[in-house]
């Protein structure tokens, strides 16, 4: 990976207007950054947008090095997919369905 900072969001929106754009990470109007993953010829590019920090353009060497920090940025920013078998969550919903089965509410609507 190179990385080379970039003074202006005018420079970054030229080379993104050059690229194929591959998927946008982040929104400068809700947060702070804005990671633009795209590609142009053989080269994989992340164009990053911030408004309190340095912006610079990073090359990957390859399609799985882009990949990866891809979604690394998402899981950064909180739009990576959410897993439940990752966080263990299925199994105690479960046992509260097993629970609920076995309190059992007696019907007191014929005893009047």
């Amino acid at each position: 990976m190179e990385e080379i900072e970039i003074m202006s969001w005018l420079t970054l929106d030229a080379i993104k207007k050059k690229a194929e754009i591959v998927e946008t990470v982040g929104n400068l109007q809700t947060g702070h950054s804005m990671s633009v993953f795209c590609i142009i010829e053989d080269d994989y590019l992340e164009l990053y947008y911030s408004d309190s920090a340095a912006n610079y353009l990073r090359r990957y060497e390859d399609r799985e090095e882009f990949d990866l920090a891809l979604e690394q940025r998402k899981e950064e920013t909180g739009e990576a997919p959410y897993d439940e078998e990752e966080h263990g969550f299925e199994e105690d919903y479960e046992e509260e369905e097993e629970e609920e089965e076995e309190f059992d509410v007696e019907d007191e609507s014929d005893s009047y």
